[in-house]
């Protein structure tokens, strides 16, 4: 319950536009945010777009955050709102409802090596944008699920909390997309994953460095609440 009491300070005192509160927030749920708005977009810088748009609704009416969730739960749902009118705008998908879509957390491949030669990492590189495209080609409702499982490792229950499905859903959904990578990448990846879709340190700055200059938080201070 410790963690859950100093997140509910977290978020009073980011509700008060205490700078420093709001830059921790971001760093705290940056990646999963990310993670989440590009197993629907589709493209890295659209994704940070995405994560930027939701900070700018989702700091400006904090009031509204019960604590019945974890704020990344909270600030995922507005990600995923946010992502899903995006692509209905575009018109790239068709009737695409909460009740339709799963959560996919990206796969990564485990071939990091200490002191690995240019050709190694030429090759690593290779692999990682075959495993990407093929998560790209999944189908939306497969795709989102695997991203949020398995590259982000949200629980079978906070997926399905997330997306308003069935817990059995999720699980189905996720048995599905493996089965569904497998076949398309079994001689090329094999059977070990890791991370795709990488959350780079640097990403991770230039999204609290955007959120925090977007808004517009009178009187906030980096040194109020400490």
């Amino acid at each position: 319950m410790s963690h859950l009491k100093d997140e509910a300070d977290l978020v009073a005192r980011a509700a008060q536009n205490d700078l420093a509160a709001v830059r921790t927030i971001t760093r705290l749920c940056n990646r999963r945010l990310y993670r989440i708005a590009r197993s629907v977009v589709r493209d890295d810088h659209e994704a940070e777009d995405v994560v930027q748009a939701a900070y700018g609704r989702a700091f400006t009416s904090l009031c509204e955050f019960r604590g019945e969730s974890r704020i990344c739960t909270w600030l995922a749902r507005i990600v995923l709102n946010e992502a899903l009118g995006r692509l209905r705008r575009r018109n790239t998908v068709d009737h695409i409802s909460m009740q339709d879509l799963d959560g996919s957390k990206s796969l990564s491949l485990s071939l990091v090596d200490k002191q690995p030669d240019p050709e190694r990492m030429v090759a690593q590189r290779e692999i990682q944008r075959l495993v990407e495209r093929a998560i790209d080609r999944l189908p939306q409702h497969f795709r989102m699920v695997l991203v949020m499982r398995i590259i982000e490792g949200m629980s079978v229950e906070e997926t399905a909390e997330l997306l308003g499905i069935r817990p059995e859903t999720v699980k189905t959904r996720l048995h599905r997309a493996r089965a569904l990578l497998k076949v398309r990448l079994e001689i090329e990846v094999g059977p070990q994953l890791t991370d795709s879709f990488p959350f780079a340190g640097e990403r991770c700055l230039r999204l609290t460095a955007r959120a925090l200059k977007r808004l517009t938080l009178p009187g906030g201070s980096e040194d109020r609440g400490r």
